[in-house]
């Protein structure tokens, strides 16, 4: 079992060029075991490449990746048996029934029967598939076809997931058992590198979030920290029973007013911390009864897009 510490996924200025198009210029990126990083970016900004690269499909024009401590190029083989990789087309063979599909995944896993057998009954209960197994998969509507095609990637209990738009297609209740099952993998201590184009998602399920756009990394982080580079100071927000009538004037010399109404206040604070109980004392002081005081909550598309529409060369 893979400990914390260990790096589980490891990129050097990894490139990819075809003729005179570099798909992939110099990225780099770790995960650590137990670690979660989504990898965002527009359409052709160079996450596929990335992924084939790392799971040992494509070779790399330049630099070097390792999964689990094998080399992506001299290792490729073994690397294969450590990785499960969910492409953005998993390409289902449909004449075949959910249990034969995946019992040919597992033979070439390397699985035993038994094996085999006791991870696909496993597999299918978890994702409350269990009932169409024995069903041609040309029955299956686009979000089973999903499912099953993410069975197949877990199905050999890999160390390391790149799962490229796992949820894609299916109904909320089938993406929260996607969303549990993937919690439970990182609690495992597995490395995964999500690539999606659902913000919601990525800033739910990562810890690490890495915006690639034209083949480059533009911008890393933590959710909360890409915030607080790229949207600056918290806002906060802080309401009142009644209006501020002669106060107002006096909160907006003690405080960075963003906008107020009659009941309510924004403003930013570069240390709630310190700012917050301060202005609470004062209030209370003034005897003006505070409803609530809470942080405005600023989304991860927000960032995201701040990124991907500032002119090339700025925030990289």
């Amino acid at each position: 079992m893979p400990q914390v510490d260990d790096v589980m996924i490891e990129a050097e200025r990894l490139s990819k060029t075809f003729g005179n198009f570099v798909a992939v210029r110099d990225v780099s990126l770790r995960v650590k075991a137990g670690g979660v990083l989504a990898l965002l970016g527009p359409n052709g900004a160079g996450k596929t490449t990335t992924v084939r690269m790392l799971s040992g499909i494509l070779v790399p024009t330049s630099g070097r990746a390792r999964i689990a401590g094998l080399d992506v190029v001299k290792d490729s083989a073994a690397i294969r048996s450590r990785v499960g990789v969910l492409s953005e087309l998993p390409g289902l063979y449909l004449r075949s029934t959910a249990r034969e599909y995946l019992d040919f995944f597992g033979s070439v896993y390397g699985l035993s029967k038994a094996d085999r057998q006791a991870r696909i009954t496993e597999l299918m209960t978890r994702f409350e598939m269990s009932e169409v197994l024995d069903r041609r998969l040309s029955e299956f509507s686009k979000g089973m076809k999903q499912k099953l095609a993410l069975i197949r990637t877990m199905l050999h209990d890999p160390e390391v997931l790149l799962l490229d738009e796992p949820t894609s297609a299916m109904d909320p209740q089938s993406a929260r058992l996607v969303h549990d099952t993937l919690l439970q993998l990182r609690d495992q201590r597995r490395g995964i590198i999500l690539c999606t184009h659902n913000l919601v998602e990525a800033e739910m399920m990562a810890d690490h979030i890495a915006i690639i756009r034209r083949g480059q990394i533009v911008a890393e982080g933590s959710p909360a920290e890409l915030k607080a580079q790229l949207l600056g100071k918290p806002l906060m927000e802080v309401r009142f029973t009644q209006p501020l009538n002669g106060t107002l004037h006096a909160l907006h010399e003690r405080l960075e007013v963003e906008s107020h109404g009659e009941t309510w206040m924004r403003y930013w604070s570069s240390d709630p911390v310190s700012d917050n109980p301060r202005l609470l004392h004062w209030l209370s002081e003034q005897k003006v009864d505070v409803v609530t005081l809470s942080e405005v909550p600023r989304s991860l598309e927000e960032v995201y897009l701040r990124v991907v529409e500032q002119p090339i060369g700025q925030g990289s």
